[in-house]
């Protein structure tokens, strides 16, 4: 497309809006950038516990060096490797592993790569699938929640194998000084309509017009970067209906959820900083107190995450009884958690590929609907970084720039 003297309306002020809007704009295009929220950042928002940081949602920028938002740091951004500091203490039922039982573990994730190999050379699959040699060994399982339940959002019998495969994080894993949306609000801020929530989009041409809670909006085509989750629940009304294709890239990228539930605690003097707490025993682990702030938080994924996300208490006192029984560690202070399994707008932590649908971001990515109407967002990232808020970056600047060229 080449006319767009009528504007680009960008449906979400996450990151991958964001960063459609900033390169449209910074082409000298009209852009009217609407959020739902009363907030941007999307599911890049920071707010604070015991006087501190916490991440809701993103909390690191993944692959440092391949992850476009690293470069638009500024000194005071005060990006720290959580990967250098961080150390593992294993737990078996409770106690602490063995030397033999942490090398265990270790060449069991580290076994990984060369059990599935083989299943990525076939049809895809799921990981749990691919996985299947290693089902004697006795951390399989917990390699297995790592790999798809908490990284992936998704247990690995959900998970497709390639899409796994292909969006595979290196490190470092860096954060931001005050947290990731706190940097994502200092760095990519700019103009948008805020608590303007879009009902509908009718692209039947010429351009197409945008139906929002403040009226209606027209313009010669549109940015839409809100979750597959929030697309497949029919939150937004197309007009004509989205091709095929485009819906079945859709249903095919469900949302997963990883919840996290920061316990308010200060760090016992024998205790360290930066700590991953893993216990093969519990479905879920512990980052506890991050570059020394007063909280362990609880990253639960998968099934288990959507099951405690209706109950918030529940929730805590789950993360609070695993907590103990792993380390013997109480908090009593009020648990912060994230909701993004509830909420409407996102109705998810990120997507995921079903076994089978691993080439839908591809799909979801290059559809140019009636040549006005372009998908972007994490879920819609092919350089491998699907799931970051890297990857929602690279897909909004992706979509701006088909506009433009």
């Amino acid at each position: 497309m080449s006319d767009l003297g009528d504007g680009v309306v960008v449906v979400g002020a996450g990151v991958a809006g964001l960063a459609a809007a900033g390169r449209l704009r910074r082409a000298g295009v009209s852009v009217t950038l609407v959020e739902a929220a009363a907030r941007i950042g999307g599911r890049a928002r920071t707010t604070t516990v015991g006087g501190s940081p916490f991440d809701l949602g993103a909390t690191w920028l993944h692959a440092a060096q391949r992850n476009p938002l690293v470069a638009l740091a500024a000194p005071e951004d005060r990006l720290r490797d959580s990967d250098a500091a961080r150390r593992e203490r294993v737990f078996i039922g409770g106690r602490p592993a063995t030397a033999a039982e942490r090398a265990a573990y270790e060449a069991a994730g580290e076994r990984l790569a060369d059990v599935v190999a083989p299943a990525l050379a076939g049809p895809d699959m799921s990981l749990a699938e691919a996985m299947a040699p290693m089902a004697a060994d006795p951390w399989a399982a917990t390699v297995a929640l790592w790999e798809g339940a908490i990284i992936a959002a998704a247990d690995a019998d959900a998970l497709s194998l390639r899409d796994w495969h292909r969006n595979a994080l290196d490190g470092p894993n860096l954060q931001p000084e005050g947290g990731v949306g706190a940097f994502v609000a200092r760095r990519l801020g700019t103009e948008v309509s805020l608590e303007t929530q879009v009902s509908a989009i009718d692209w039947a041409g010429p351009g197409v017009r945008v139906e929002t809670s403040r009226g209606s909006l027209r313009a010669a085509a549109a940015i839409v970067t809100v979750s597959t989750g929030v697309l497949a629940a029919g939150s937004i009304r197309f007009t004509p209906a989205l091709p095929g294709a485009v819906q079945w890239a859709i249903e095919g990228l469900p949302m997963g959820l990883l919840s996290k539930i920061a316990l308010p605690m200060e760090r016992p003097g024998e205790w360290e900083a930066d700590l991953l707490l893993v216990d093969r025993a519990q479905p879920i682990t512990f980052n506890a107190w991050p570059d020394g702030r007063p909280y362990v938080t609880g990253f639960v994924g998968g099934r288990l995450a959507w099951s405690l996300a209706a109950d918030a208490g529940e929730a805590a006192r789950f993360a609070r009884d695993a907590l103990r029984a792993m380390t013997g560690l109480r908090s009593e202070g009020v648990a912060v958690l994230s909701d993004w399994g509830t909420d409407p707008l996102a109705r998810g932590a990120y997507a995921f590929a079903r076994p089978g649908d691993s080439g839908q971001r591809d799909v979801l990515a290059a559809a140019f609907v009636g040549e006005r109407l372009i998908f972007a967002g994490e879920a819609a990232c092919t350089d491998g970084l699907a799931g970051t808020v890297g990857g929602a970056y690279l897909s909004g600047e992706a979509a701006a720039a088909r506009l433009l060229g």
